[in-house]
């Protein structure tokens, strides 16, 4: 249940921070937050040794689950475009 409020809140907070246009619904923004929270976990854990002892792939806090699905959102952006093609 934790990981889905944190999803909601940073999926849509790194949607909102990051500025255009996302094609994407409720569940794909929750998705984007949930991923995002792992990055962010990754990220404290990788920058300043954070739960060491739990190991590299864990939930993040608010903030770093924020900084890490803005980090997904922006990675899934630059892939969307490199996919499709320009007009």
């Amino acid at each position: 249940m934790y990981l889905l409020f944190i999803g909601v809140v940073a999926g849509f907070l790194a949607r909102l921070l990051v500025p255009g246009r996302d094609a994407i619904g409720f569940w794909w923004t929750v998705l984007l937050g949930i991923v995002g929270s792992f990055a962010g976990g990754f990220l404290a854990w990788a920058l300043f040794g954070w739960d060491a002892d739990e190991g590299a792939l864990q939930p993040g806090g608010v903030i770093f689950s924020i900084i890490g699905a803005v980090i997904v959102l922006l990675i899934w952006r630059a892939i969307d475009a490199r996919r499709s093609p320009t007009p």
